[in-house]
């Protein structure tokens, strides 16, 4: 029986290490995109928390070193592969990096696309619910909306999938998968992974804001489950459930064992902290901590149904509460020193 090959895009970040995981536990062959100076030990020690078998595993891993617009270097990639994940992207809520994510979220999926048409290799690329429209419950159908605090961060993601869609308009197999805020074990000093070590060193301040929150694992298994059933032109929302922030905070803390945070945030607090923020940036030269965008999401009460996904495959999520206590073991047993 011929070993399916696996190409997975991002690999050595929160997703990409995951799917890396369960993709080499089912079988497959994996070729794993990385750029030149990325360090793969956060791979390796993801692999650890789930197997004794972690330095077995990722042996196993071919390592290939390129970046995304590189369309040269795709399509050799891509060449005899049975299965593109596309799960690489910049992430970032700063205005000055506008231009690399447009460039590396847009332009890097535009040559995903046309490899996979080229090669004839069914793609799922991993979006955001960032690019989705709003409403009162957002689903599926909730198209783009251009409006006041609407990131250059999500407006690459939804760029992202127009490059997608037009694949699958021009014969493309690809599927879309819009997750919404991932909680797993991954860099602890980054991303979702840092409310972890931010509540652990004693966050002091909760804000009102409600967003969707899935797990990583959700998000890797569904993934090839929707490949491996060869679903395509649709688009599933992941998300296991709706948190405030301030919960989310106070269930973290409650299974670190730390004090919750206890000072509610008023907007306008965080909106001088945004221009502190902003002016520290400029003298630094550094990225803000703080932006309007990140600001705007702060308060923001949004709700998504992950009602589509679950009828298709049948799935049912990890709770909440199973991934925040899984997250703070496991970011007891590694990172507790922070």
């Amino acid at each position: 029986m011929k070993i399916p090959v696996a190409f997975v895009t991002g690999a050595t970040g929160l997703v990409g290490s995951h799917l890396l995981y369960d993709l080499l536990r089912k079988g497959y062959h994996v070729k794993a995109l990385k750029r030149p100076q990325s360090n793969t030990l956060q791979v390796q020690q993801t692999f650890s928390l789930y197997t004794d078998d972690a330095d077995m595993l990722f042996r196993q891993i071919e390592w290939i070193d390129g970046e995304l617009p590189g369309s040269q270097s795709m399509s050799e990639a891509i060449d005899g592969c049975s299965c593109v994940y596309h799960a690489a992207a910049v992430v970032s809520f700063s205005r000055t990096d506008r231009a690399d994510m447009m460039h590396i979220n847009v332009d890097g999926t535009a040559n995903i696309v046309n490899v996979c048409i080229e090669k004839k290799v069914p793609l799922c690329h991993v979006s955001s619910i960032g690019a989705l429209g709003r409403s009162e419950l957002i689903t599926e159908n909730d198209l783009w909306q251009t409006a006041r605090g609407r990131s250059a961060y999500a407006y690459s993601k939804y760029k992202s999938e127009m490059e997608v869609w037009r694949g699958i308009a021009e014969g493309l197999q690809a599927v879309i998968v819009n997750p919404a805020v991932i909680l797993g074990p991954g860099d602890w000093t980054k991303g979702s992974s840092k409310f972890f070590s931010q509540v652990y060193k004693g966050l002091r301040f909760h804000t009102p804001g409600v967003t969707g929150f899935v797990d990583v694992r959700d998000v890797s298994r569904c993934m090839i489950q929707l490949m491996e059933r060869e679903l395509s032109g649709e688009r599933y929302i992941l998300t296991a459930g709706d948190l405030s922030y301030r919960e989310l905070f106070n269930r973290i803390a409650a299974h670190l064992g730390v004090r919750k945070p206890s000072i509610a945030v008023h907007p306008w607090m965080l909106y001088i902290a945004c221009h502190l923020s902003w002016l520290a940036a400029t003298l630094t030269g550094r990225s803000p901590v703080l932006t309007k965008e990140t600001a705007h999401s702060a308060f923001q009460q949004i709700r998504y149904s992950g009602e589509k996904i679950e009828n298709a495959l049948g799935y049912k999520f990890i709770s909440l509460e199973k991934t925040i206590e899984d997250c703070c073991r496991f970011f007891g047993e590694i990172f507790s020193t922070l």
